[in-house]
């Protein structure tokens, strides 16, 4: 097997500590079946990205993350790269200035959707009227657009085929990030829109038993989530596909961040995924790299070690330099960074070097704070085929000065 057994957490690739210490913790609260922690595992909030954990009867919101239902659509068009390369600058400013990006924006263009009209929203009017009604309002508000941190719309030429293909990285926005924050205050005995006290990166998790009120609560909060953010993206790709002028013949779907019911052994389990993408035997899903290396649409293996790996796997590949030390500290009365590792410079000339048409975009999201995606795939190998290796031309992002605490 790939991996090892370290104090009962199952770690694949190289086992970062602070990561490791917050499965650990996972490990030991709650009616936990198996904690695991996929190759490109780092810190997070109290689960850390990469992590799974696997629970027996309960759901846990800080597990699932702020960022409910964070996750990639990925398509395959019916153009060549070599059809769009004269126009493809054009392409990018079209698409810069089309989708909206960054911290609180609105779409430009609003956008209905039978969503709205959801079952699910009672949640909400449960909790109090003024939280659904800014909850429903700030959601319509921001239905297709895509937020900042490593959030992106890019344009990728598939290797071998010259095929172009689109794919985006984003959630549920503001209302994801409310509805996570308003059920951990629940859990807590405060008020749903509540400030919460100074939150701590290595707290135990938050867990509610799924057969609880607040538990059935926040399970249907999190699925309208999941529809929410799979709404924006398939907004977000018809954007890009009318730009183009063209359509799309395959798609590849999947959330990263979400808590799933499942069946393993034969025991019906909550896999709770924080930055982890399904890969049940014959599932497909996109893994991206950073906007310097190749991403890959990849299918699940029926194979012993995909099952001890509860049929998840790597989600991109993995920080190895936070956001601060690439970026520098934030000064937000002048909107300057002082003290990065990372020059603009540096990014810039290493994202030309590999031929990439870069929008938008800060020294914290360059290819120098990842891994090397190839090196986590090797990792999974056992679990995971690779069917498509897509190489970026065209990679958009908020600017620079967008930040974003929950942007994983």
């Amino acid at each position: 097997m790939a991996y090892q057994n370290i104090d009962g957490v199952r770690v694949w690739g190289n086992p970062d500590e602070g990561a490791l210490a917050q499965a650990r913790t996972c490990a030991e609260t709650g009616n936990v079946v198996q904690t695991l922690l996929m190759a490109d595992h780092h810190k997070g909030y109290s689960q850390p990205i990469g992590g799974v954990v696997v629970y027996d009867g309960q759901i846990s919101p800080s597990g699932v993350g702020y960022d409910i239902a964070c996750g990639n659509k990925a398509v395959r068009t019916d153009l060549f790269v070599e059809d769009i390369k004269p126009r493809l600058t054009k392409v990018m400013d079209e698409i810069a200035r089309k989708i909206s990006f960054g911290v609180g924006r609105v779409n430009n263009e609003k956008v209905d959707h039978d969503l709205f009209d959801d079952p699910d929203w009672d949640v909400y009017k449960a909790v109090g009227k003024q939280e659904h009604d800014k909850l429903k309002a700030l959601a319509r508000d921001q239905l297709g657009t895509v937020g900042s941190g490593n959030h992106f719309v890019d344009l990728f030429e598939e290797a071998g085929t010259g095929r172009l293909w689109i794919a985006n990285h984003f959630g549920s926005r503001g209302f994801g990030h409310k509805t996570a924050s308003g059920f951990i205050n629940l859990a807590a005995g405060r008020d749903f829109l509540a400030n919460a006290p100074g939150e701590k990166m290595d707290q135990p998790p938050v867990l509610l038993d799924l057969s609880s009120e607040l538990g059935e609560m926040y399970d249907r909060a999190m699925k309208l989530a999941g529809r929410y953010a799979y709404a924006g993206r398939d907004y977000v790709i018809e954007q890009v596909l009318r730009i183009l002028g063209t359509e799309a013949n395959l798609e590849v779907h999947n959330h990263h961040n979400y808590a799933w019911k499942e069946v393993h052994e034969g025991k019906e389990v909550i896999v709770v995924r924080k930055g982890a993408t399904p890969s049940a035997p014959g599932q497909v899903g996109f893994i991206g790299g950073s906007m310097g290396d190749i991403s890959v649409i990849v299918k699940g293996k029926d194979s012993l070690e995909n099952r001890d790996a509860y049929y998840s796997t790597v989600h991109g590949a993995g920080r190895i330099m936070s956001r601060t030390q690439a970026a520098g500290k934030m000064n937000w009365k002048t909107r300057s960074r002082s003290g990065g590792q990372i020059t603009v410079q540096q990014m810039l000339e290493a994202v030309r070097d590999f031929g990439v048409e870069l929008r938008g975009a800060g020294t914290d999201e360059s290819p120098f704070v990842y891994r090397k995606l190839q090196e986590v795939l090797d990792a999974h190998a056992e679990t995971i085929e690779v069917l498509h290796v897509l190489k970026p031309i065209g990679v958009c992002m908020a600017g620079a000065d967008e930040f974003d605490p929950y942007k994983d």
